[in-house]
């Protein structure tokens, strides 16, 4: 009998938000959306509810995003140079995964208008053999992204703050087309709220 396939979420969460305020008063994550709910709890939900195997990057500093967390009982790993770029969050939640994982999609906590049956069909991908799975609406490639687990250890090679855009340059990408605009639709700003 052959094991069931295991996809692991990784939740991006470890940044300042410094584009939505400059000051750092406010705390992106934390805002409100129309539903309710903050930013951080729905791009968590969703992700959770595709992928129960899911783990949270996180800021040491940022009690309240870990007590959102706390709530959902999601999994968080502290990222302590979150600071010096996404890539450093990237690989402190791939050097947290269970070697016997066999791919992880990699999700921004950002984005909370991904549907969950988005990400759950990039992991339905990846489970029938392709190894790099991207959303694409509208002709444009969006987020989250999956990824075969033999793509680990280049990813924890990435420098900076590009994430893994390196490597959907460097290997094969299968495109999966959905009809989900919120693969495009980060918050960066109190504007993106709306």
């Amino acid at each position: 009998m052959s094991k069931p396939f295991l996809c692991y979420g990784v939740l991006l969460a470890a940044g300042q938000g410094k584009r939505f305020d400059p000051s750092g008063l406010q705390h992106k994550l934390l805002q409100q959306l129309a539903n309710g709910r903050s930013i951080l709890n729905t791009s968590a939900m969703n992700l959770q509810q595709a992928l129960p195997h899911s783990i949270a990057v996180v800021a040491r500093e940022a009690d309240a995003v870990h007590d959102t967390l706390k709530v959902l009982a999601m999994s968080m790993v502290i990222c302590e140079d979150a600071r010096l770029g996404m890539s450093n969050s990237l690989r402190t939640g791939l050097q947290h995964l269970p070697a016997q994982v066999d791919a992880f999609i990699i999700a921004l906590a950002d984005m909370p208008f991904v549907r969950v049956e988005t990400i759950q069909s990039i992991a339905a991908s990846l489970a029938a053999g392709a190894e790099i799975v991207v959303p694409v609406f509208g002709g444009r490639r969006g987020n989250p992204v999956g990824f075969a687990n033999k793509y680990r250890q280049p990813l924890c090679q990435v420098e900076g703050d590009r994430g893994a855009r390196e490597l959907l340059q460097k290997f094969p990408v299968t495109e999966l087309i959905v009809a989900d605009p919120g693969i495009l639709r980060d918050i960066d700003r109190p504007e993106d709220l709306i």
